[in-house]
Parts: C-alpha cells; structure tokens; sequence
C-alpha cells in the first residue's frame, strides 16, 4: 500500500498530469454548456416582431410550448398529431411543411412536432425501406402504433441481415422488451450525449499521455536499472504501477462523468432523463432505455474503455524503449477504431473497430451510436449485439493486456 501511495504521487505530482487533469475538470463544464448554446427558437410577437431565443430561454420556451405532449406518447396522441398535420398542410395548399407560410410551423405544427418523430421511418415500404411523406399516411394505420414499430423492426432487419437469421431475432427480441408506450418530455437534444461521449474521447487521449511514460522513462533514464534490483522492482512493482494508473485515470473519468450529467441534465431539466431512448434517435431503437439510463450505460461503458485503454498503453510503456515511439503508439490506437470506420468495407471495419481498446470511445464508433444502430456480430448462428461487444472486449482487454504487461515488464532485459 505504502509503494502505491508513493507510485501515485510521483505520477500526480508531474507538472504535465496536473495540466491534463485539471483541463479534464474544466472541459467537463465547458463539454456541458456547449449544447445549449445550440438550442435555438424563433417567433413572431403581438406586434410582429420576430423575436429569436438562444440557450437557456430557447429551451425554457420549447418547454412550454410542447408541455401539452409531456408524458406518455399513446396512439392517440400520434394519430391526432399526424391529422392535424395533415390538416395543416392541406389549409395552406402546400406538400411538405418547408412550403408553409412563414411563421405557420412554429405556431401551428411545432407544439405537437415531437410525436411526429420516426413516424416516417415506422411506416416505410417493408420491401424497399422508402419511407412515404407524412401526407400519404393513412391516420387510421396508427390505431395499433407500437405494432406497427414491431412489425416495422422485423421488417428492417430483414433488410439489415438478410442472411443471419439470429440476428432477426435477437433483434425483435430486444425491442420486445422495450418499455411501451413511450415518454417524452420537451426541452432534450441529443447534442448532449454526443458532447459527453467526446469529453471521454478527450480524457482517453489525457490519460494515454499520462500512462504511455510510466515504463518507458524508466527505461531511457536508466532508473529502471535501480528499480530492478530492489526487493520488488519486478512483477510486484509493475502491478503496483499499473494500479496507480487505473486508480488516477478510472477516478478522474468518473469524476468527470458524474459532473457532466449532473451539469447537464440541471441545466436540460431533469424531467427530460424520463424521455424514451426512441423518442430522439430511432423509432425502433433497440435498448429498452430513457435518457438518463442511456447516459449512465455510456458513462459505465466509458469507463471501462478508458482502463481497457490504459491497459494497453501500459502494456506498449513496458516493450517500447523509446518515449517518442510509445506515446505516437498509444495515440494511433486511441484514434484507430475512427480510422478503421472511414478506411475498411463495413462489414470487416465493424469487426476490428469493436474490440479495440478505445472501442466505446472512439466518436463516430462509440457505443452511443452502436446502441443507436442495428448491427450484430454474426457467428454461424450465433448473433451479439455490437455494444455488448464492445463491453465484453474492453472487460477481457483490462485484464489480458495488465497480465501481459506484468510478464513482458518482469522479462524485461537491461
């Protein structure tokens, strides 16, 4: 314990560590006010003016527009939403809402405008995937709305995986369970959840920097001589180091996290966490979630993609000799699961980029977007959900990569 104590406070009292975890806290609050300061609203007043609301009063008037649609999303409530549409566009003799009078959309079809939601996707052609304009959709379709989703996400993965049936059904599945009907309160953006899956994106990179030295210093100062001939300067004082590392990175992620949505979801409105998982991103998203849940899952998948992370930039510290090389290594991986998504086919892409270290991390390639998506490993007939993929790689790579750091540090030759 005395050698831990010690370990960690050589690594924080390092003017660089200090730098990096104190921009860590401070990116924090700024990675919270970013997306409202995105939100924006617009009217025309009594005397005609228009009259533009941006950040807090654009979310505080969205709120009491749509206050009447907070709660359960029924049917009913869809249904009346699509005819009064409908009703809307006929009134002004235009096809689609872009056509209408300016000023009409706000009053008229933005107080009810969230039900409106996927409504397109849920009723596209199952055989094409086109979806049809909210004019050619039949109201008295959405009697039975959640059934229509159901049948909707067979038809879609279908489409999807054609040919791994396990995966059609471990999709159906999942949606089976998902909470019906919907919530939705007013007020939310899914700018929020994108800014905090960049803070971890940030704070890996943070502690790839601070962990990429811990061996390889040692090694081009030749302190790691002395080390190694103290009475644990081998297998214990690799474990020890590697822990000190997990303890500094895993509690400043933590830390972080929790002050992101404690700041956030204060400055959104808390009621807005009870809003369903499919009333902001797909219709038939798959996990059963509102948005507080789904920020505490990529919260809890975060963390363990930033000690997967720094398992394996430890385990780099203990083969590389060179400081430079290390560092240039460890970062390449941190941004590899976004190089792989652009660069390889799909299929083959989604398969490398989902069990590397920084996989839930990785922006475009996070588990947000993962949960958000409809793909599946697929083996013989065997079908895994990606994000628990994702989670499975990062809890055998925490492990396996400080076991093989620990070995490769204990065999090391001066």
């Amino acid at each position: 314990m005395r050698l831990l104590k010690l370990e960690m406070k050589r690594i924080l009292k390092t003017r660089l560590t200090i730098i990096l975890l104190l921009m860590s806290f401070l990116l924090t609050f700024v990675m919270a006010w970013l997306p409202i300061t995105f939100s924006f609203n617009s009217y025309t007043d009594a005397d005609g003016k228009e009259v533009v609301l941006k950040g807090l009063p654009s979310i505080a008037y969205e709120k009491d527009l749509q206050a009447a649609i907070a709660g359960p999303v029924t049917s009913e409530n869809i249904k009346k939403a699509v005819e009064d549409y409908q009703a809307c566009l006929q009134k002004y003799g235009v096809e689609v809402s872009y056509d209408l009078p300016e000023g009409v959309y706000e009053t008229e079809i933005q107080p009810y405008a969230p039900l409106l939601h996927g409504i397109r996707e849920v009723f596209a052609n199952p055989d094409t995937g086109i979806a049809p304009t909210i004019m050619e959709i039949d109201p008295n379709r959405i009697d039975d709305y959640y059934k229509v989703c159901e049948n909707r996400i067979a038809s879609l993965m279908k489409q999807e995986q054609k040919k791994h049936p396990a995966a059609q059904n471990a999709a159906i599945t999942l949606y089976g369970r998902v909470e019906k009907p919907y919530r939705f309160f007013p007020g939310y953006s899914t700018n929020a959840m994108d800014y905090q899956i960049f803070l971890a994106f940030l704070i890996v990179l943070f502690c790839t920097v601070i962990a990429a030295p811990v061996f390889t210093s040692d090694y081009q100062t030749g302190a790691d001589d002395i080390f190694r001939c103290t009475k644990y300067g081998r297998g214990k004082f690799a474990l020890i180091k590697i822990l000190s590392l997990f303890l500094i990175g895993g509690t400043t992620y933590s830390l972080c996290a929790v002050l992101y949505i404690l700041i956030s979801n204060s400055l959104w409105g808390w009621e807005c966490t009870k809003t369903s998982m499919q009333m902001l991103y797909s219709a038939i998203n798959l996990p059963n979630m509102n948005i507080g849940q789904l920020q505490c899952f990529i919260a809890a998948a975060g963390f363990l993609g930033i000690l997967s992370v720094i398992s394996f930039t430890l385990f780099l510290s203990s083969r590389i000799k060179n400081m430079t090389v290390c560092l240039s290594t460890a970062l390449l991986f941190c941004i590899l699961p976004i190089l792989v998504y652009m660069i390889l086919p799909q299929d083959l892409g989604q398969w490398i980029y989902s069990i590397l270290p920084a996989c839930t991390t990785g922006l475009q390639t996070s588990i947000l977007y993962a949960a958000a998506d409809f793909d599946f490993w697929n083996i013989g007939t065997i079908a895994i959900w990606l994000p628990h993929v994702m989670i499975g790689a990062c809890v055998i790579e925490i492990p396996l990569f400080a076991f093989l750091t620990v070995t490769s540090y204990a065999k090391h030759k001066i």
